[in-house]
């Protein structure tokens, strides 16, 4: 009787360890300027609990990132974390420097390819410059998520502050980042995107 016990206790299944979902991404993912907990990447592991969806998401972002900064990273935490999902949101800083367009477009790609090659999903998530660097260069920019996400058959979040950039009282002072009181709009602008994924 004893041993009929321990081999069905063996022969039991192990609770599912929890998928990962990796952020790489810049100081609009990082809650820059506000409580980490208050940040959207920390609003969405509190909704796939509630949703009783089993992912441990961790928030890789670092305000000030660049494209080439992220590609740089991502292998290791590729390796370190085996992502079931990975949320790219970076090339703000590239636009905001003048950064090549051009560079932009291959290190977004390279990112993309590295993450699906260890047969994770994407999901690019688009950023738009302030008006003051022209429609040429910022409608450029725009497309640069728009043409990876085509070519690489990918999700897309166009813009991951739509609501949110024109209005004053969701953004920081300095104009670029929103507040704390955005964070929940931002997770709505990302979460019709990724649910499909998960």
């Amino acid at each position: 009787m004893l041993l009929a016990i321990i081999c069905l206790v063996w022969l039991a299944p192990l609770p599912a360890a929890a998928r990962t979902l990796l952020v790489v991404g810049d100081s609009l993912s990082a809650a820059y300027g506000m409580d980490v907990q208050s940040g959207w990447v920390a609003l969405l592991q509190k909704r796939l609990a509630r949703e009783k969806l089993d992912y441990q998401v961790v928030n890789a972002s670092i305000s000030g990132d660049t494209t080439a900064n992220g590609l740089t990273r991502l292998p290791p935490l590729l390796a370190e974390h085996k992502p079931a999902i990975v949320i790219i949101e970076l090339g703000g800083n590239d636009g905001l420097r003048g950064l090549s367009l051009t560079q932009m477009k291959h290190n977004i790609t390279a990112m993309v390819e590295e993450a699906k090659a260890r047969n994770a999903r994407v999901l690019l998530v688009g950023v738009r410059l302030p008006p003051n660097y022209g429609k040429t260069y910022s409608g450029k920019f725009r497309r640069v998520y728009q043409e990876v996400a085509t070519a690489q058959r990918v999700a897309l979040v166009p813009f991951i502050l739509d609501g949110i950039a024109t209005h004053q009282a969701l953004m920081q002072p300095d104009g670029i980042h929103a507040n704390a009181k955005a964070q929940p709009r931002m997770l709505e602008n990302v979460w019709p995107h990724l649910r499909p994924l998960l």
